[in-house]
């Protein structure tokens, strides 16, 4: 369970990232029903550390409570700048005991100083994805996506995707309702775009030689129990079956099959949160068809079966 959140902070540290883990799992709503989280943010001495801005964040503690914490996140800090060896060390602690190790933006340059990136697939701001893959190649960076949640590894790209993330990980802890609900406190969407915490596709400019298909995406999510072939959908939006399957890959990074089955395992994981549907009942609504088929994507995608995914979920609720 997610008790326990440490921020660590250091000179350089970008006010909004850190507002955003502030918001998120610093603020107390326990009154309102949301989970309460104990919190501290941490320097390296516990001593002021100053922002870009000019003034002075004194920190709640030194080090101490990072080998306590569930959650030990990083805020966006200068690129280039090194990281004190206590606070390397302490993240790879962190990491090495289960405990949940997340990153807003260019706090990704910490984990990777500490080696948590090594092997792993990543993101952080597009502006700084080259320089980062530059200076640690073991590292997987990934610049398309708005967050990556990899074993106890979560990095997030620029300012806002660290909300995404955040909720990501509320969601993952507390269940499809609560993260709903903090978002609608945080007047943001709960989920942008949808889809499995690594494959979150950041949203693509829209030009004038590549509409966008968002008005065919809405439509589907509404749809997800219908038959739809890629033939059928590329008719919809009247397009050659070719010319439709590049611009979705285009638009969304993924095939019109590995979306919808994402949209689909979503719906079936708020169904499994929020009603008594029986899992065959699940699958027609979810549009996969039979429970073996339903149970086949949403372990494959979600890594537990359907029964345990529920009983995991309301084992948190209570």
């Amino acid at each position: 369970m997610l008790n326990r959140v440490a921020v660590i902070v250091l000179d350089g540290v970008a006010p909004f990232e850190l507002g955003v883990l502030c918001e998120v799992f610093g603020t107390d709503r326990t009154a309102d029903g949301f989970p309460g989280y104990v919190f501290d943010t941490c320097s390296p001495d516990g001593a002021p550390v100053r922002t870009p801005s000019g003034w002075l964040l004194t920190p709640t503690a030194d080090l101490g409570p990072v080998d306590r914490a569930d959650l030990v996140a990083v805020p966006a800090h200068p690129v280039g700048t090194a990281a004190p060896p206590p606070v390397t060390a302490a993240l790879r602690r962190a990491a090495d005991r289960g405990a949940y190790v997340l990153s807003v933006c260019s706090g990704a340059f910490l984990l990777a100083e500490a080696g948590l990136l090594d092997g792993r697939r990543a993101t952080t701001h597009w502006r700084f994805a080259d320089e980062l893959a530059r200076r640690h190649p073991r590292a997987r960076i990934d610049p398309n996506v708005l967050y990556v949640a990899e074993d106890n590894i979560l990095t997030s790209a620029g300012t806002a995707a660290g909300i995404d993330l955040c909720l990501h990980l509320v969601r993952q802890e507390h269940g499809a309702g609560v993260a709903t609900a903090l978002a609608r406190r945080m007047v943001v969407p709960p989920h942008r775009d949808g889809g499995q915490a690594q494959y979150v596709e950041a949203p693509l400019p829209r030009t004038a030689d590549a509409p966008t298909l968002e008005p065919l995406l809405s439509w589907l999510v509404t749809t997800l129990d219908a038959d739809h072939t890629i033939e059928s959908l590329a008719a919809r939006a009247h397009m050659s079956t070719r010319t439709f399957a590049r611009r979705f890959r285009a638009e969304t990074g993924a095939t019109p099959h590995d979306w919808l089955t994402t949209q689909r395992v979503l719906l079936a994981r708020r169904l499994l949160e929020d009603t008594d549907l029986g899992v065959d009942a699940i699958a027609t609504r979810a549009g996969f068809g039979t429970a073996a088929m339903l149970r086949h994507h949403f372990v494959r995608r979600v890594g537990a079966t359907p029964q345990a995914y529920r009983t995991t979920f309301r084992d948190r609720a209570a």
